[in-house]
């Protein structure tokens, strides 16, 4: 039984088992792509992605585990370096890439082509178009505010024109009022002039008659007086 061993058996044993994915991980790094059987292939992504994970580390505990893992310090350092400019950015995990090539001659084996996957990383094009819209929202609820808010200015500014209007039209009413109740002040103080006038005018004409009609009795009296002492 197989206890505590997992893993692909690949016709080998464990040491023989070791070496040819240590040769083949050193193989994929130093040339890119590499042809071999499927079952090697799927046996070798996990540590291919692992050392590439230790070179986005890029600290020297993950140097020293990279180097223990291919066993060529020069190799290491070139794959660190390619990993410091750039590659791999943007790709988080799934380094490697399976082209099946059909079965081998002989013994029928699957064959593939594996390849670390070097060009960036192309971003979706929905999640592009979903986040306009999205910021499409706030925009119409602030082109919304601001519409509201005009409104309200117009409506305050209308009423406060109707304010002033009926403020100035209260004042021209009162103050015609007043110059009405003016005029009418004048106009009875003019005739009450004239009544008085007119009564004065009077009472001189009757005293005047008075005094005519008096001058004429004294002088009657005293003809009458002459005519008795005569």
């Amino acid at each position: 039984m197989r206890h505590y061993k997992k893993g692909r058996k690949l016709g080998t044993d464990a040491s023989h088992t070791k070496a040819m994915k240590k040769s083949l991980c050193v193989a994929l790094f130093t040339n890119d792509r590499i042809k071999t059987v499927e079952a090697r292939a799927k046996e070798i992504r996990p540590d291919v992605d692992r050392i590439i994970t230790w070179a986005k580390r890029g600290d020297l505990h993950s140097r020293r585990l990279a180097i223990a893992a291919l066993g060529d310090a020069e190799l290491v350092r070139e794959v660190f370096e390619k990993v410091e400019q750039g590659q791999f950015k943007d790709r988080e995990g799934g380094y490697t890439r399976i082209m099946k090539l059909g079965n081998r001659k002989g013994d029928n084996a699957p064959m593939v082509i594996l390849e670390l996957v070097t060009e960036p990383v192309a971003k979706k094009e929905k999640k592009k178009a979903d986040k306009p819209a999205k910021e499409e929202k706030p925009a119409k609820a602030a082109d919304a505010a601001e519409e509201a808010a005009e409104e309200v200015a117009e409506e305050a500014t209308e009423s406060a024109e109707e304010a002033v209007e009926a403020t100035e039209e209260a004042a021209e009413a009162e103050a015609t009022e007043e110059v009405a109740e003016a005029e009418e002040a004048t106009e009875e103080t003019e005739a009450a002039a004239e009544e008085a006038e007119a009564e004065a005018a009077e009472a001189t004409e009757e005293a005047a008659e008075a005094s005519e009609e008096a001058t004429e009795e004294a002088a009657e009296e005293a003809t009458d007086a002459d005519e008795k002492a005569e």
